[in-house]
């Protein structure tokens, strides 16, 4: 883990400090609901102030996490989910959590049902890359519904090759957690890993199974079986779960549909669709930090695995990166602060998960994160999120290279776990900026050290950060021009 050269006490500003100090969280996170009303109510107001800028984006838009997750994807969805058509989630599961406003500055926070269904003219997809868990989608729904929000079979579609999350597969999860012991990975203990494992070895039972209860009880009893062999400590009550899918097959069977087929031929007659990315480049099975990833590729390459869609048919990929960086859970992270540095930050940005509530683990901007997952993905734009949460710092650091254990320097980064808890970053120093910028809506409105740090990622990325997050609510975005 590296070193950060600049003491945690010599950044911050004492003025940040005395503000942290007069709120409590709760006055915090009651200031955050009157800023998020307002602002949305605002955005009300003027709904097509970037009406061209999201036209410009093309009909198929993907947006990706490009570093641990948790990056704020849910605000830059909820508001192109506006504009789009067709609103699709395409890997992962309940571990994902996006938090989004309406107009009236309500908050929801949403873990399978995609972000979309606040607009009631866009049909949100869960694709077929997504393990499903039907109780935990019909709870969303519910609370959804509560709030006003109609949701019904031409709203909310769910692929039938979809694979499903039961119970069993949250005991397993538990389990093979505590096997682990010391080297555990910090899971959500969601049942996501033990399900896409069911997926990968050929016994998992998908959506389209619910049709047909009888082979579905079938496959149901044969992985309870699989699972107690493998777990001496396995409590599961097969028939129980049984009793509960029969009512669950009722509600569900209007959504389900072959949404390859839905999503490609809605592209084909001139829908825009939206691909709502859950987690992150840095947690891919493949390309992340492993094994302290998740179970799926939340990469562009599992976006068109997920649904389905061509990699021809993608116009814009953006890329969402915090204007510095965070981590729930285990694994290596070069950039980590701690100390009273982190601890501010982490309330400045109510840095907890919206899945777990998990505080998050803290560091400064990585561009050799950023770039590489900018390399797999082929980032079109940055949205460049949190830069609010900056303001009142006298410094800022931006992790240029890593020095490996060796002391080679190097811009790649590391697929060997046990070289990335080894390096130190080389950084780059940059002013900070004392003013508020929460209230900007325009470039010109920022101060001159914020625009020079926005202007240093593009340079170091060579990726335009397009879109620039400057508080919670819905209109807080400034569009770089």
């Amino acid at each position: 883990m590296s070193a950060v050269a600049l003491s945690s006490a010599a950044v911050v500003a004492p003025r940040r400090v005395s503000w942290l100090k007069r709120q409590s969280a709760s006055s915090r996170a009651r200031v955050a609901r009157r800023v998020v009303a307002k602002a949305t109510a605002e955005a009300k107001a003027s709904p097509k102030k970037h009406e061209a800028e999201w036209n410009s984006l093309g009909s198929v838009c993907a947006i990706l996490g490009s570093q641990w997750g948790d990056e704020g994807k849910g605000k830059l969805v909820d508001i192109l989910a506006q504009e789009y058509d067709i609103v699709a989630r395409c890997q992962g599961g309940a571990n994902a959590g996006h938090t989004i406003y309406d107009d009236e500055g309500k908050k929801y926070a949403l873990h399978l049902v995609p972000s979309g269904i606040l607009n009631e003219k866009a049909k949100c997809v869960v694709g077929n890359g997504v393990v499903v868990h039907l109780p935990g989608m019909f709870e969303e729904i519910d609370t959804l519904e509560k709030a006003g929000v109609k949701i019904d079979a031409s709203r909310l579609v769910i692929s039938d090759r979809a694979h499903m999350l039961f119970e069993l597969h949250k005991e397993i999860d538990g389990l093979r957690e505590a096997e682990l012991s010391g080297n555990k990975i910090g899971t959500t203990k969601r049942g996501i890993g033990p399900a896409y494992a069911s997926k990968a070895t050929r016994n998992g039972i998908r959506v389209g199974d619910i049709k047909n209860m009888e082979t579905f009880a079938v496959k149901l009893r044969t992985l309870a079986a699989d699972a107690a062999a493998r777990f001496d400590d396995f409590e599961y009550d097969v028939e129980a779960e049984l009793e509960a899918y029969k009512k669950y097959a009722e509600r569900i069977m209007p959504h389900i549909a072959d949404t390859v087929e839905l999503i490609n031929s809605e592209h084909k007659s001139g829908k825009r669709v939206l691909v709502e990315g859950a987690n992150a480049t840095m947690l891919d099975l493949d390309f992340g930090t492993y094994p302290f990833v998740t179970s799926s590729n939340p990469s562009l390459g599992g976006v068109c695995s997920g649904l389905g869609l061509a990699p021809n048919k993608f116009e814009t990929v953006i890329g969402v990166a915090k204007a510095y960086t965070t981590r729930v859970g285990a694994g290596p992270y070069p950039t980590e602060l701690d100390g009273q540095l982190a601890e501010d930050l982490r309330e400045q940005g109510f840095e907890y998960g919206t899945t777990t509530g998990r505080p998050r683990r803290i560091g400064w901007l990585d561009i050799v994160a950023l770039n590489y997952a900018s390399t797999i993905n082929g980032f079109t734009h940055l949205n460049l999120t949190k830069l609010d949460v900056l303001s009142g710092l006298p410094e800022l650091k931006i992790a240029t290279k890593y020095t490996l254990g060796d002391g080679t320097v190097t811009t790649a980064f590391p697929s060997s776990i046990e070289e990335l808890e080894k390096v130190t970053c080389v950084y780059e120093t940059v002013p900070g900026w004392e003013e508020d910028i929460s209230g900007c809506r325009e470039w010109d409105e920022l101060p001159a050290n914020c625009k020079a740090y926005v202007e240093k990622i593009e340079e170091l990325t060579g990726v335009e950060c397009r879109y620039l997050g400057v508080g919670p609510g819905r209109d807080a975005i400034v569009v770089k021009p």
